[in-house]
């Protein structure tokens, strides 16, 4: 093998593991947004004030947008559409139709 053709090789190498990084980050930051709605569902029984509970609402709210958002960015559109469809409560029940 010649260095040039190694050189590529490390390349391609580097490439996929950045991209399988990225997708991990790209999961992890869905993953997030879900941390940060089910932190929402504690915010009443916190012992602050109505205008604390208020603020720290808003601030959940908009970093679980804003980490969803920015996950399925670097995810991107496909694999997002795919698991909405799974999240979609309207098909959870539907039988599943024998395509022969």
């Amino acid at each position: 093998m010649t260095d040039q053709n190694q050189g590529e090789i490390n390349l391609q190498e580097m490439n996929i593991s950045n991209r399988s990084w990225l997708k991990k980050v790209g999961i992890s930051l869905v993953i997030l947004s879900c941390v940060f709605y089910g932190a929402l569902l504690l915010v009443p029984f916190t012992p602050y004030t109505v205008s604390t509970k208020a603020l720290i609402s808003s601030i959940l709210v908009i970093s679980g947008e804003a980490s969803f958002w920015l996950g399925g960015f670097i995810l991107g559109r496909e694999i997002v559409m795919k698991y909405r469809k799974y999240l979609n409560p309207l098909h959870w029940f539907k039988k599943k139709t024998d395509s022969r």
